[in-house]
């Protein structure tokens, strides 16, 4: 996590910037709040296993405003049973990004294409259903489908979220939650 959280400091800003032009631009703002519950509290753990540092930053953004914030919430929570044990493979890995999407797309309502986090979820979930190597390998697979999907959704028309609000003023802007997802999966490769 201390990847994903240097790389959010990083572009909280054109996080911001993104979803001031296409959504509220109050999406920085709610994952600096998250995440800065979720620092608090991880530096006040002794030890955990994954598992339990996915249901620390769980909470964290379960109690966010916004809509991202409990979707990424619920997505951390489903990650983080399916994280329980001290190491975790490939299979593991899958099952939970996989349990975690559909939950993501149940509660939220979005398929692939919508212009949400979704479009960076899913191609990341069957990177790492379709992986057969090492978990490196899987997870830099899975980090480019991410990174991918994220920026395809440029060229797509919001059908969900505050997106869909301003129709083609937000064509040819990046989803603020797909590019979240994309830097969450890129600061988990090991390498």
């Amino acid at each position: 996590m201390r990847r994903f959280f240097a790389a959010f400091d990083r572009e909280q800003q054109a996080l911001t910037d993104l979803d001031r032009r296409s959504g509220d631009g109050d999406f920085g703002a709610n994952l600096r709040f998250a995440l800065g519950r979720a620092r608090t509290a991880l530096e006040n753990t002794a030890s955990a296993t994954p598992g339990d540092v996915l249901d620390t930053v769980a909470t964290a953004f379960l109690h966010t405003g916004g809509t991202s914030g409990p979707l990424f919430g619920m997505w951390f929570r489903q990650l983080a049973k399916a994280t329980r044990a001290e190491t975790i493979g490939v299979a593991e890995l899958a099952r939970g990004f996989a349990d975690a999407t559909a939950t993501v797309q149940r509660l939220g309502g979005a398929r692939p294409g919508d212009k949400t986090m979704v479009d960076a979820m899913v191609p990341a979930s069957e990177a790492l259903a379709g992986a057969s190597g090492s978990l490196d390998e899987a997870l830099d697979a899975a980090a480019a489908a991410a990174r991918s999907g994220a920026e395809a959704t440029a060229d797509l028309l919001a059908k969900r979220g505050r997106a869909s609000y301003v129709g083609e003023v937000a064509r040819g802007v990046l989803d603020p939650g797909a590019v979240t997802v994309a830097l969450l999966v890129e600061a988990a490769r090991t390498r």
